[in-house]
């Protein structure tokens, strides 16, 4: 991709959901930045220090701005801090990035080791490291919350497994599959599923198997997955590291130049939150307090996203050291790139989020 960072115009994000912050995540941060230091998961200076440069506790503390308390925050805060620190050191970078077998077989010992505690493997520090949090987990939180958590997990761990398996092949998937594949690769289930654990409102079977609001959780997802798309450009250019992203993907099959790639990824995302818009207020008047809860959090999930990404030194530092976090104001689209309102067309996996029959519940 032989375009330089400067030559890339990013347009404002849309995104006219409300924004909260968990009031005490600052202070529950000093606790997970202790944590991390003797945490077994970094093994460098330079390790810790890039994994605290995540600010993983304002990003939780965004989804979870009604977290019921600091345990709470503090430990699914720190799966985020986890998550960050394995997808750079084991997915994205290092040996394991471009050997999908080798890399497999990490993951299958990692997931192992979250749903069964008995599962040592001292060769392994992020395995330690989970399992500390999965221990955690099961202290406050119900089996089925915890069971909704292991499962989220285990399809990020296998959305990565393909990722890795298309860098070694050098295989660049159509729109189609990587939007289908991004919903996991991209990591938004495991958070999105401990908004349970955080605020103590587990939904009921019946209301989180539901078709509508399984859309819901698929679309805010996606918008997340694309707004980190958007996040993590500049930095990929300018570490050469843009081989599968949806900007990629456009120019690879549809013969874009990547502004204009940068322009579709864009309208394409738009139409995905205005759909989300649509079929949540549809959903949330007759949802009861547990569902209630968890569609507010996926709301807050997607601001919470969008305002983390444009601040954080793990998008915004291009050096060495990571610079503190960007406090400057953000600036907001005020208009959609696109307001079709219908699905967009030759994208089959995706398309059943327009289904007209996920407002008639």
């Amino acid at each position: 991709m032989a375009v330089t960072v400067n030559e890339i115009d990013l347009p404002l994000i849309f995104c006219p959901l409300e924004s909260a912050r968990h009031p005490r995540a600052h202070i529950v941060d000093e606790r997970a930045k202790e944590w991390i230091r003797r945490s077994p998961m970094c093994t460098t200076e330079e390790e810790r220090t890039w994994t605290i440069a995540t600010c993983s506790t304002d990003f939780f503390a965004r989804f979870a701005p009604d977290a019921a308390t600091d345990e709470r925050l503090l430990w699914t805060s720190l799966w985020v801090y986890w998550g960050f620190a394995f997808d750079d050191n084991r997915c994205d970078n290092g040996p394991f990035s471009t050997r999908p077998a080798t890399f497999s077989a990490l993951a299958g010992r990692v997931q192992r080791a979250l749903e069964a505690p008995t599962a040592r493997d001292e060769s392994e520090g992020f395995v330690a490291a989970l399992q500390e949090i999965g221990a955690a987990f099961r202290s406050f939180g119900s089996p089925l919350q915890v069971r909704r958590f292991i499962a989220a997990h285990r399809a990020w761990l296998s959305g990565v497994t393909w990722q890795v398996g298309n860098a070694a092949l050098g295989r660049m998937p159509d729109l189609d599959e990587y939007l289908a594949m991004r919903l996991l690769s991209a990591g938004g289930e495991p958070p999105f599923a401990m908004l349970e654990l955080a605020t103590g409102h587990e939904v009921p079977a019946q209301d989180m198997e539901r078709p509508a609001v399984r859309a819901l959780t698929e679309m805010a997802i996606m918008v997340a997955a694309l707004d980190n798309d958007r996040h993590s450009l500049r930095k990929e250019l300018a570490r050469g590291q843009t081989d599968q992203n949806v900007y990629s993907v456009l120019m690879h099959h549809q013969g874009l130049p990547l502004q204009e790639a940068v322009s579709a990824a864009t309208r394409l995302r738009d139409r995905v939150l205005l759909r989300f818009m649509e079929v949540h207020d549809t959903v949330r008047p007759r949802a009861g307090l547990e569902l209630a809860t968890y569609l507010q959090g996926l709301r807050y999930g997607i601001r919470g996203n969008a305002e983390w990404g444009l601040r954080v030194p793990r998008y915004l530092s291009l050096g060495r050291v990571p610079d503190p976090m960007d406090e400057t104001p953000l600036e907001w689209a005020e208009t959609p790139a696109d307001d079709d309102r219908s699905a967009p067309r030759g994208l089959p996996t995706v398309a059943w989020w327009w289904d007209d029959a996920l407002l008639g519940v």
